[in-house]
Formats: C-alpha cells, sequence, structure tokens
C-alpha cells in the first residue's frame, strides 16, 4: 500500500466518527446528560411513595420541586439568584484579572517568582473561612467582604494554571520564535499567548467553579439573600426540601455560567485540532 493511499485514507476514517458525533446534536446531548439525574431522582421518588424510605431528611424530587415552584412563583428564587450572581461575577472578575497578572509576571520574572510564589503558594493552603473573621473586621458585613473572599477563592486556581501554561511552554518554539527574529511583541502574540490559552482558559472555568464554593460561604458573613443564605435559612427552620431546592439552584446555575463562559471563549481556541469527537 502506498503512502498516497495511506494519507488519502486516514481522513476517511477520522471523519466518521466526527460524523457521528455531528449527528448527534445538542438536544441528543442534553437528553443523554439528564438521563441520570433524572433515573436516580425517578427511583427516589418511588422509594418514598412505597415506603421503602421516610423522605424526611431527604425529601422526593416532588416535595423539591413544589418547593422551588414556591420559590420562583413568590420571586424570592430570582432574588437569590441575582444576588449570588452578582457576587460571583464581581468575584471572578477581580480574582480572574488578578491571578492572570500575577500569574504572568511570576512566569517570565524570575526574580519576582523566587520573591512572590512561595508567599502565595502558602496562602492558598488557608481555608476559605479562615478569611471570613478578617475581612469582617477590614469591610464591615455588607458586599465588599463577599466579594473579596470570592475573589481570593478565584485567584489562586487562575494563578496556578497561567503560571503554570507559561512556564511548561515548549522551549523550541520559543528558539524557532527567536530563530525568525520576531520581535517580544510577536514572540507573544504568536507564540506564548497559543501555547498558553487553552491551559489558561481551563483555569478560568476551575476558578468559577471555585467562585461558587466560595459564595456559601461569603453568604454566611450577615447575608440577606443569595443562595448560600437560602441553604442557611433552610438549615435554621429545619425545611430540607428548601435546602435541596437551594442546591439544585446553585447547580443550574453553575452549570449555565459554565456554559456561558465556554461559549464566550471557544472562538479563542478554535484553531485546535484535537481528538475529542473522533475518539
Amino acid at each position: 500500500m502506498s503512502l498516497t493511499t495511506v494519507l488519502s485514507e486516514e481522513p476517511a476514517a477520522t471523519a466518521a466518527p466526527a460524523r457521528r458525533a455531528a449527528l448527534l446534536g445538542g438536544g441528543a446531548r442534553l437528553a443523554l446528560g439528564l438521563l441520570l439525574p433524572l433515573a436516580l431522582a425517578f427511583g427516589w421518588e418511588i422509594a418514598v411513595a412505597t415506603g421503602l424510605a421516610s423522605g424526611r431528611l431527604l425529601p422526593p424530587p416532588s416535595r423539591v420541586g413544589a418547593a422551588l415552584w414556591t420559590l420562583a412563583a413568590s420571586g424570592e428564587l430570582w432574588t437569590h439568584v441575582e444576588a449570588t450572581l452578582i457576587r460571583v461575577g464581581l468575584g471572578f472578575a477581580f480574582g480572574a484579572g488578578a491571578g492572570i497578572l500575577a500569574g504572568a509576571l511570576t512566569a517570565t520574572l524570575p526574580v519576582l517568582r523566587w520573591l512572590v510564589d512561595p508567599s502565595l503558594q502558602a496562602l492558598r493552603a488557608v481555608p476559605s473561612l479562615a478569611w471570613v473573621p478578617l475581612f469582617i473586621l477590614w469591610f464591615g458585613i455588607l458586599e465588599t467582604p463577599k466579594v473579596a473572599l470570592i475573589a481570593v477563592g478565584v485567584f489562586f486556581p487562575v494563578y496556578i494554571g497561567v503560571a503554570g501554561a507559561i512556564a511548561s511552554v515548549d522551549r523550541k518554539l520559543v528558539e524557532v520564535g527567536r530563530i525568525f527574529r520576531l520581535s517580544k511583541a510577536a514572540l507573544a502574540r504568536r507564540i506564548l499567548l497559543p501555547a498558553v490559552l487553552p491551559a489558561t482558559l481551563t483555569a478560568l472555568r476551575t476558578g468559577l467553579g471555585l467562585g461558587f464554593l466560595f459564595v456559601v460561604a461569603a453568604e454566611l458573613m450577615g447575608a440577606s439573600e443569595g443562595l448560600g443564605y437560602l441553604l442557611l435559612d433552610g438549615q435554621q427552620f429545619s425545611k430540607p426540601d428548601q435546602i435541596l431546592a437551594a442546591i439544585i439552584s446553585f447547580a443550574v446555575v453553575g452549570k449555565a455560567a459554565d456554559a456561558v463562559l465556554v461559549a464566550l471563549t471557544s472562538p479563542l481556541v478554535r484553531w485546535q485540532d484535537t481528538a475529542r469527537e473522533t475518539l
């Protein structure tokens, strides 16, 4: 078999899985993604209805759905979702911006890396709740400490991701750029940026997820609205259906925010030729 025949058959072999993946449209993928949680919910509903489980501490989906409907119909749910999204959005903006800047500087300036990185790595090990009393002392109990705590949660994964991505750029790529006498700006734009962009976007997604984790701790600091407050209210008044409704709301809002981030950043890495859809 000639080399030409092999090269001509290879795209055809990889095109078939790609076509099958394309045929599996967004609706089908969404249905597959919902299959497992719906099956679990249906099974628990049957278990409670038949008396196999009491459902007192873990209410069936029908009760959780009723609690969600009541909160949504009264408008209370949307107030809590809006408050949480604003806090996460502001914290993500500040934390991600600082993380990208700090990661880029420490990765490209050795002196700054030796000076700053050990302290940042030590601070990264501090639990999120440890910052709460200090932020309350500094900023009071209004919105500033909540946004600051979320920003801290977002900062570290973005910082680690950006610094690690820059440090792992293939040295040969940089040498090729220097051989072609690229300026520092051209080297950064044409070689460094494409090399670090995929890992940076992954770090942003991780930071956004941690932002939603930190917002729960943030909304324990004297908040009167937010999904974290809804969780605390359900715990204080022994409302497991409200707690589960808040958890489900967190899951839906967090997934929606992640999908928006992916949709906004996907065009930046459209040039990648990955094997995800052909494996």
